[in-house]
């Protein structure tokens, strides 16, 4: 099965990593990538994305992109696994959630597209490493800007 976000979420693979960019073919970061997918299906960006670092806020433990999330995205059951999922990780037990990816395949075999440090951007298993990091599941709003 296909969507429109899993579409524009392929057409980014390969894009280099660059902490803070969003440009497609030139350079992102996880977050960059969802916001790239956002203006490719549904246009304008809600809101301006105000400079931050690539700890995400970690030493004062504030959840500041799971709270963005919450506020652009529609949450989801953790359960109610769909292709174009965006999927919020936490690298660390009981560190802030501070990685993005969208999930390109369900059932037997899993599979997620991201943008991480080191890396264009990539479509990876999501093994059991990476499902056991999953903090929250969200889906694009349906509605264009």
């Amino acid at each position: 099965m296909s969507s429109p976000i899993l579409e524009a979420a392929r057409g980014w693979i390969g894009t280099p990593y660059v902490h803070q960019m969003s440009v497609k073919g030139a350079g992102c970061d996880c977050l960059g990538l969802l916001r790239g997918i956002w203006r490719e299906v549904l246009g304008g960006e809600p809101a301006d994305v105000p400079p931050y670092t690539a700890d995400w806020s970690e030493p004062g433990r504030d959840e500041v992109l799971w709270r963005a999330a919450c506020r652009y995205l529609v949450v989801k059951p953790l359960t109610q696994a769909a292709p174009g999922d965006v999927l919020l990780f936490r690298m660390r037990r009981g560190a802030v959630a501070k990685h993005l990816g969208i999930q390109s395949i369900c059932g037997d075999t899993l599979a997620f597209i991201h943008a991480y440090s080191g890396h264009a951007v990539t479509e990876s298993p999501l093994s059991t490493p990476w499902q056991r990091r999953i903090a929250a599941r969200f889906e694009f709003p349906q509605e264009k800007n």
